[in-house]
């Protein structure tokens, strides 16, 4: 799926709900808006709706003329361990069809998805997307490091820590070129995190 394909989906959901709507993209996506070439097969966003009942049977509705699988919530965060803290405060308006607003999260918290799950598909969407929206890495390993102490202790929290220091070592230069300094990021992350080294 491309990103005319993800419009329609919300151009045909809007003529079925009818009501203002507020989405916030997120996953592959939401990578595809950003501007990855890579296609998705399903659409994952959280949603802002005074109806929700009628809501959901209009998402569905238009999943199913579409052709495109959805999975939607009030509120991502509760799909991972690792927290998006305060993500809706950290989104910009994408555009709109019709009544409801499209909107992407800012890069660096997008990112804690895809760091948490950690296939090669995720990073290279981060690669790409970290390219081509020219995101800093000292924000990234600050969100990435909050993300990590504010979440509840678990497995998954270790596996968090592991996969963004795996990416800053291997994928930092590739992404902020030769100048990057992966002491410096770890440094960073560790101390937004609270990890005392």
């Amino acid at each position: 799926m491309n990103k005319k394909q993800i419009e329609r989906y919300f151009k045909i959901l809007d003529k079925i709900y009818g009501k203002k709507c507020k989405v916030i993209l997120t996953g592959a996506a939401a990578g595809a808006l950003y501007g990855n070439v890579r296609s998705t097969l399903d659409i994952d966003f959280s949603a802002e709706a005074a109806d929700w009942e009628s809501f959901s049977k209009a998402a569905q509705e238009a999943s199913i003329r579409v052709g495109i699988e959805v999975q939607y919530a009030e509120d991502i965060d509760r799909w991972s361990s690792i927290t998006l803290m305060d993500y809706k405060k950290h989104t910009f308006v994408y555009g709109k069809q019709g009544k409801i607003e499209i909107r992407l999260m800012e890069p660096p918290y997008w990112a804690i998805g895809k760091l948490s799950r950690y296939l090669d598909q995720d990073i290279s969407d981060i690669v790409k997307v970290f390219k081509k929206t020219n995101t800093q890495w000292q924000k990234v390993a600050s969100v990435s490091g909050m993300a990590l102490r504010k979440s509840p202790q678990s497995t998954a929290c270790f596996l968090f820590r592991k996969q963004t220091e795996n990416f800053f070592k291997h994928y930092g230069r590739k992404i902020w070129g030769r100048t990057f300094d992966e002491n410096k990021a770890l440094a960073l992350f560790h101390q937004e995190a609270g990890i005392k080294n």
